[in-house]
């Protein structure tokens, strides 16, 4: 009988701690959509600006592979 109410409360620390999990997933999922959503413009605006860096970066990595 201890055995089982001992193992009710390991089951119910493991239910509780995997709500509490989820749910602040779910509040840092929310977080950040309204993050990206307040700050969309200055998101485009870094995107916009590393695109050339990533180009260069590709270039790069293409001469390398290429002088081998």
């Amino acid at each position: 009988m201890a055995d089982e109410v001992k193992k009710q409360k390991t089951d119910m620390k493991k239910v509780f701690s995997t709500v509490l999990k989820v749910i602040l997933g779910l509040v840092f999922l929310a977080l950040g959509a309204w993050f990206v959503y307040k700050g969309w413009a200055n998101l485009w605006y870094i995107i916009k600006g590393t695109i050339g860096l990533f180009f260069i970066l590709a270039g790069v990595i293409t001469l390398a592979i290429a002088k081998e």
